[in-house]
C-alpha cells in the first residue's frame, strides 16, 4: 500500500508521530535564533556603556577646563518582542500576564548639566564669569556668533576684547555721553593708551553751609594815605601828575620811569606783586588810583556797593589829596596797606627804583561782616587748570530769609583786573534755597592758546543756609564738568557688565557694555571645539540682553568660572559602565556557549 494521506508509516506509527517530530524541528531553530537575539542584545548593553565610558572620559579630560559642564549619558529600552499580549480574568481563570522579551539598550541622550561652577577669583581684570543661566556672545571672521561660558579674555593688539581662541568679544557701544547703545552688537574695544580730549567747563556745582547768623555786611574796610600834596604846596587831586607829588621835606616821591611795586592784602591773603611804571602803565594819581582799585579787584558799582572804590579825597574828611581804599563790604573783601597794632603790614607799596614807601596808610573804618571764601579749579579748552576764588558775604536777612553777596576773581585771568563777575544767593527762613543772580562767570584767557573767554555757570541749589548758627559757614566746590587731556589707563566692568574706563587725570567715562545671551533650553544646545555653542534644533534662539537682565546672571569681573565636574560622581558612573560592559559580555559569551552546544547537538 503507497504511502497516502493518512497512511501508516514502515515505523507503526501513524501521522500523529510525523507531527512531534517536527515540532521538535522547529524548537531546535528557535532555540538557535533566541541565543543569537541575546548575542546582539547583550552586544547593546556594551555599546550603550561603552557611550558612560566615552562620556565620563571626556569629563574627566576636562575635570579644570574653564566653564566645562558636565554630561550623563541616559539609556532607553530598545523593541520589545511580544509572544503574548496576555489575557483578562474570567470566572474560572486569573488571568494570563504578557510575555515579552526585550532586546537590549540604547543611549537616549547625552545630557549637559548647566549647574553653576564655582567662581574662583583670578585677579586680572579682563576675566569675566557670570553667575546664571547667561553665555557670552563672540563672533567669528565670518561675523557667525558663537556663546561660551568661558570669561577668559584678553586684549588683542588692536585693544579688542578677545577670547582665547581669538574670537572677538561682542557687547554694545557708549556714545560720547557714555550712554549705552542697545540693539546692534559691536566689538568690544577698550583702547589703553588713548589721550582723551581735554573738556572746558560749562558748569561748576558749588555747596556748603552758610552761617545765617552772621552779622550784615554794612560796610567795608577803608585805610586812608597821608595828604599828598603838589610841588607847589597845594592838595594834590586825580589829575596830578605823580611826578610832581612831593614829601613832607619838598622831595619829590615819583620820578618818569619809577617802579612801584604793589602788594594787596584781601581777606586776610596777598594779592600777586603787580608793577605800576611811572609815565608808562600812567602818569597821574588818578592813574595809579584806577590801577590800585582794578588789581585789587574792588567791584565799584554804585547799585551795589557805593562807597567801594579807590579815590583821591576832596576834603574835608578825609583831608584833600588823600588816597582813599575802601574795599566792598564784608570782612572777606578787606583789602589792607597798612600796620594794625603790633601786626605784621598787611600789605604795602614800595617805589622798587627810589627804595621808598610814598605812600602811609591808617585805617579809619573796619569791615563789618563775615562770610566765607573757597577756591577751585575749573579748565579751559585745553584743559589747563584755571583756579578761581568765590567770596561771600551777608547782604541782607528779615524773617523772610537770608541774600548772600557772592565776588567771584581768578588769578588766572589774563586782564588785570582778578574780578570776573559777582551776584546772590536767597535762601528762605528755613535756610533752603530759592534762587540765584549773576550773569556765567567770564575768564580771559587771551595768550594761553585756548579759547577765550572761559565761560560757566554757577549752581548754587546744593547749599544751605539754616537759621540756627552753623559754627562756621564752609563752602565748596563739589564738582565741574571740565576735564584736562587724560590717557586710558585702566577699566573696570560692574556686574551688569558696564566698562567704565579710568583715566590719569582722574576722569572716568563708560565705554560700552557687555552683552549677554540666554536660550529657553541650554540642554539644547551644541557644543563644539573651543568652550562654545551653537543654537541647536532643540535650545531656542538667542536672546541678546546684558547681565542681571531675563536671567541672564551676574557678572563677576576678576574671576573665571570652573568645571562643574565632579571626580567622585564621574568614578561611580565609570565603575558602574565597565562592571555593565562585563555583564553584557558575559551575556554574549554564554549565549555564544549554548550556541555551540546547540550545534553540536543537531549534528
Amino acid at each position: 500500500m503507497g504511502v497516502g494521506v493518512g497512511g501508516t508509516l514502515p515505523d507503526g506509527r501513524g501521522s500523529a508521530g510525523a507531527s512531534e517530530r517536527w515540532a521538535g524541528r522547529w524548537q531546535e531553530g528557535d532555540s538557535e535564533m533566541a541565543l543569537t537575539s541575546a548575542m546582539l542584545t547583550g552586544f547593546t548593553g556594551i555599546k550603550s556603556n561603552q557611550t558612560t565610558v566615552n562620556t565620563v572620559g571626556d569629563d574627566i579630560a576636562n575635570l579644570n577646563t574653564t566653564a566645562f559642564k558636565h554630561q550623563r549619558t541616559l539609556f532607553e529600552t530598545l523593541m520589545y518582542e511580544t509572544i503574548s499580549p496576555g489575557s483578562g480574568p474570567s470566572p474560572g481563570s486569573g488571568g494570563t500576564l504578557p510575555r515579552q522579551v526585550g532586546r537590549g539598550s540604547g543611549v537616549a541622550a547625552v545630557q549637559r548639566d548647566f549647574a553653576q561652577g564655582a567662581i574662583e577669583a583670578t585677579g586680572s581684570e579682563s576675566d569675566l564669569a557670570l553667575n546664571g543661566r547667561g553665555f557670552f556672545v563672540l563672533s567669528d571672521a565670518d561675523g557667525a556668533l558663537r556663546y561660551t561660558r568661558d570669561g577668559a579674555f584678553v586684549l588683542d593688539p588692536s585693544s579688542t576684547l578677545v577670547a582665547t581662541g581669538g574670537r572677538r568679544v561682542q557687547g554694545y557701544a557708549a556714545d560720547a555721553a557714555g550712554q549705552i547703545q542697545r540693539g546692534t552688537l559691536t566689538d568690544i574695544v577698550i583702547p589703553l593708551g588713548e589721550v582723551a580730549a581735554p573738556v572746558a567747563t560749562s558748569e561748576a556745582v558749588i555747596s556748603g553751609k552758610l552761617d545765617a547768623a552772621e552779622p550784615e555786611a554794612s560796610v567795608g574796610h577803608t585805610t586812608v594815605s597821608q595828604a599828598l600834596r603838589t610841588s607847589g604846596g597845594n592838595a594834590a587831586t586825580a589829575s596830578t601828575a605823580l611826578t610832581d607829588l612831593v614829601d613832607e621835606h619838598g622831595a619829590a616821591l615819583f620820578s618818569a620811569d619809577d617802579a612801584i611795586e604793589i602788594v594787596v592784602n584781601k581777606g586776610g591773603g596777598s594779592l600777586p606783586a603787580e608793577t605800576f611804571i611811572v609815565g608808562t602803565t600812567g602818569s597821574t594819581l588818578g592813574d595809579f588810583a584806577s590801577y590800585l582799585q582794578t588789581i585789587a579787584g574792588v567791584y565799584a558799582d554804585p547799585t551795589v556797593d557805593p562807597a567801594a572804590g579807590v579815590t583821591v579825597a576832596a576834603g574835608p574828611d578825609p583831608e584833600a589829596g588823600s588816597l582813599v581804599v575802601t574795599s566792598n563790604r564784608g570782612e572777606v573783601n578787606a583789602l589792607r596797606l597798612h600796620r594794625e597794632g603790633d601786626e605784621l603790614e598787611f600789605g604795602s607799596i614800595l617805589n622798587r627804583t627810589r627804595g621808598t614807601t610814598p605812600f602811609s596808610f591808617t585805617a579809619r573804618e573796619s569791615a563789618v561782616g563775615g562770610g566765607p571764601s573757597t577756591n577751585f579749579t575749573v579748565y579751559d579748552s585745553l584743559g589747563q587748570p584755571v583756579e578761581a576764588r568765590l567770596r561771600f558775604a551777608l547782604e541782607t536777612k528779615d524773617t523772610g530769609g537770608t541774600t548772600w553777596r557772592y565776588y567771584a576773581e581768578s588769578l588766572d585771568d589774563s586782564d588785570l583786573s582778578p574780578l570776573i563777575g559777582t551776584g546772590t544767593v536767597q535762601f528762605d527762613a528755613s535756610g533752603r534755597y530759592v534762587a540765584a543772580t549773576g550773569d556765567p562767570l567770564s575768564i580771559d584767557r587771551a595768550g594761553s592758546g585756548a579759547s577765550s573767554p572761559l565761560s560757566f555757570a554757577l549752581d548754587f541749589s546744593g547749599m544751605t543756609a539754616p537759621a540756627e548758627s552753623v559754627g562756621e559757614s564752609r563752602v565748596y566746590m563739589a564738582s565741574q564738568d571740565g576735564t584736562p587731556a587724560g590717557e586710558l589707563e585702566g577699566y573696570e566692568i560692574d556686574e551688569d557688565g558696564v566698562i567704565t574706563g579710568k583715566y590719569s587725570n582722574q576722569q572716568s567715562r563708560v565705554l560700552g557694555q557687555v552683552a549677554v545671551a540666554t536660550f529657553i533650553n541650554n540642554e539644547g544646545l551644541l557644543a563644539e571645539s573651543e568652550n562654545t555653542y551653537v543654537p541647536g534644533a532643540n535650545s531656542g534662539d538667542a536672546n541678546l540682553v546684558a547681565a542681571n537682565e531675563g536671567g541672564a546672571g551676574a557678572i563677576v569681573a576678576g574671576a573665571l568660572e570652573q568645571s562643574n565636574v565632579e571626580l567622585v560622581r564621574e568614578f561611580i558612573d565609570l565603575v558602574s559602565a565597565s562592571t555593565g560592559i562585563s555583564a553584557a559580555s558575559r551575556v554574549v559569551r554564554t549565549a555564544d556557549d549554548l550556541l555551540q552546544e546547540l550545534l553540536l547537538l543537531s549534528r
